[in-house]
């Protein structure tokens, strides 16, 4: 066992679930394999307990880090703020800077609320929303987060929101009286939408923008008008999408302004920054119920952000990503012709993605996580591109990828895929473990 490994055993004897995130859990990527803990991260670069270096082609941290891990320019403004203080009765000068830098980025939104989660603040969207519209129940499309109001989807049908990243949610602990307030659609079905708004009293839409597909038949439009038209409060959940490919929210890339937008992950390049960003009339329901939390108010996530922002504007890294996302999908579907191997895409191109189309396909992906880490890459079946992904990088990736295709291509032939692994199969959903 790995010093990785000999911990993640300590570690689900006294953390419930082994760690804080799902999608971190050893059982996700490599059981018993995956080195699970770093003692150092910096550009792609990860160093495992055992001092073992790693290129991170895989989740870049969940997609935080658009600029890499540890960016010079980044991390020194942080220093400054936590010799200057992080906390005090006052309060941070940055957190006005950053709600207008976000404002201008945005020009349909007025005001600006910060939080330090995803979940956090698709809790205070949700919220503000609720306040304005004067309405409980929420149509959903797309992962929200962890919080009661989104996971009560589950309590009337327990896979209603399989299709929305994350299978097997179970709502245990979620009051039942929550049942039928949130109600989820299907990405591009835009009649099941209006059905869904026929039959409830619904006063808030919130969605992604886009995830595994793009929209299609101007969904996105349809869905902002239909909005409009029932006086519903319509968020967009950019955590994940948000920079990507544009400065600020992929919706501006299809021209669809909400009322309300949320941003995460990236904005502060590691560092933990969420923004709620919206127009006035909404934004200001915020006053009329209690949204407060002490840590909203340290300094080292705005600080961040701000840097993050300005290094992104000056680098145009949403560019960048998204052009290496696409040659990376050009290497996979490369690879895939080549031995005959069929697979599909999804995500953006920034969030690329593929998928194997076999009954082994969850297999497979363990495969290519074992085999690849012993060649020294932590790799699934999806990259969260950064700008220190070069081609360099990307070339030395393909050439590790290579023969792991040739040998998939062969098990299929054979039907011997079991062979493959020296260990269990990774989870493909939420599981419990014992």
């Amino acid at each position: 066992m790995s010093s990785g490994q000999k911990l993640w055993t300590r570690a689900r004897k006294v953390i419930p679930g082994g760690n804080m995130l799902l999608s971190k859990r050893a059982e996700m990527f490599l059981p018993e394999q995956w080195p699970t803990y770093y003692t150092k991260a910096k550009g792609c670069k990860v160093w495992d307990l055992d001092g073992i270096e790693y290129l991170d082609m895989s989740i870049m941290g969940v997609g935080t880090n658009i600029l890499g891990y540890a960016h010079q320019e980044v991390d020194a403004e942080v220093v400054k703020t936590v010799q200057s203080g992080n906390m005090s009765t006052l309060n941070c000068p940055e957190e006005v800077y950053l709600a207008e830098k976000l404002i201008e980025m945005h020009s349909w939104a007025d005001m600006v609320r910060f939080a330090r989660s995803g979940g956090e603040a698709n809790a205070i969207a949700v919220r503000i929303a609720r306040a304005a519209s004067g309405r409980d129940k929420v149509a959903i499309c797309g992962y929200h987060g962890w919080h009661d109001w989104y996971l009560s989807a589950n309590l009337g049908d327990d896979s209603s929101l399989d299709g929305h990243l994350l299978p097997g949610l179970n709502p245990k602990g979620v009051p039942r009286s929550l049942k039928d307030t949130t109600l989820p659609f299907t990405y591009n079905n835009f009649s099941e939408l209006e059905k869904l708004i026929d039959n409830n009293d619904i006063g808030v839409i919130k969605m992604e923008v886009q995830r595994t597909e793009p929209p299609k038949e101007d969904f996105l439009r349809k869905v902002r008008d239909l909005a409009t038209e029932k006086n519903i409060v319509l968020i967009f959940d950019e955590c994940t999408s948000g920079f990507r490919e544009t400065f600020g929210g992929l919706h501006k890339k299809f021209n669809v302004e909400p009322d309300i937008a949320i941003f995460g992950k990236a904005l502060g390049n590691g560092y933990a920054i969420t923004s709620i960003i919206g127009r006035q009339e909404v934004m200001e329901a915020a006053q009329s119920t209690f949204i407060s939390s002490t840590f909203w108010t340290e300094r080292i996530g705005p600080t961040a952000a701000l840097k993050t922002l300005e290094i992104m504007e000056r680098e145009e890294s949403w560019q960048l990503i998204t052009q290496t996302g696409k040659e990376i999908r050009k290497g996979w579907q490369r690879l895939a012709d080549q031995c005959s191997i069929e697979i599909s895409h999804w995500g953006l191109p920034a969030l690329a993605g593929f998928t194997i189309h076999s009954d082994n396909a969850l297999i497979y992906k363990t495969f290519i996580t074992q085999e690849m880490q012993l060649k020294g890459y932590l790799a699934t079946n999806c990259v969260y591109v950064c700008i220190d992904h070069t081609p360099t990088v990307i070339e030395s990736y393909f050439t590790a990828l290579e023969p792991l295709f040739e040998k998939i291509q062969k098990c299929e032939q054979l039907g011997d895929a079991d062979l493959l692994l020296s260990g269990p199969v990774c989870h493909d959903g939420f599981k419990r473990l014992n």
